[in-house]
């Protein structure tokens, strides 16, 4: 059987995501050199083996190079293991590589040997944690370039008026692109849409515009 996806490395993080992708219905082979770790997650996805994802011969009788994406999630105790199975992924032809970095320079380093997207899940998490703490309004952001993509409570304010009412574009330099009330999901709210309490925006403006309307809450 042909997996789409495998995830290298069973930190906390390599778990996280492989669990997540099998619960999403995907077919996930995990790899680890520690047969304990393997064993913890191998009734969860489609398949799990202990080896060394630095030994080339490994990836190929594993199917590897016919993997729609992997993911290396190595960690910080061997990162000369993460680089070279990057190089290996890479050499082989895998089309999608996305990796874990611990630092600026290791992250630089994975992209040079052909990972595509490089992650630092702690450096993100601190980032997130800071604004949390300085603007706890924002839930949860997502940076996209120049601008941001947040989650914000609902301003007073806005209570009992509806998107034209408050003309947030103009005013505020920011698009609604959702609402989240409850368990529902407005997306592309409509003009009429009134605002309730405990509802939560999904912003897009620039940092400054939606920091600005998240002072506001």
């Amino acid at each position: 059987m042909a997996h789409e996806y495998v995830v290298i490395g069973l930190g906390h993080f390599g778990r996280a995501v492989a669990r997540r992708l099998a619960a999403l219905g995907q077919s996930v082979l995990v790899i680890d050199r520690d047969r304990d770790s393997v064993q913890e997650i191998a009734d969860q996805v489609a398949a799990a083996v202990t080896g060394d994802s630095t030994d080339e011969g490994t990836l190929r009788e594993l199917g590897v190079d016919s993997m729609a994406c992997a993911v290396v999630a190595i960690g910080a105790d061997a990162l000369e293991a993460s680089i070279l199975t990057v190089a290996l992924l890479h050499q082989l032809g895998v089309p999608r590589i996305i990796a874990r970095s611990v630092s600026d320079l290791h992250a630089r380093v994975l992209r040079s040997v052909g990972a595509h997207e490089v992650l630092n899940p702690e450096a993100e998490m601190g980032q997130r944690l800071a604004t949390h703490l300085v603007q706890p309004s924002i839930r949860d952001q997502l940076e996209l370039g120049d601008a941001i993509l947040a989650e914000i409570e609902v301003p007073a304010q806005f209570l009992g008026k509806n998107l034209r009412d408050l003309d947030i574009r103009k005013r505020f330099e920011v698009s609604i692109m959702a609402v989240k009330r409850g368990n529902q999901v407005l997306a592309n709210p409509t003009a009429q849409e009134i605002f309730q309490p405990n509802d939560i925006l999904v912003v897009l403006g620039t940092q400054a515009a939606v920091r600005a309307l998240s002072r506001r809450v």
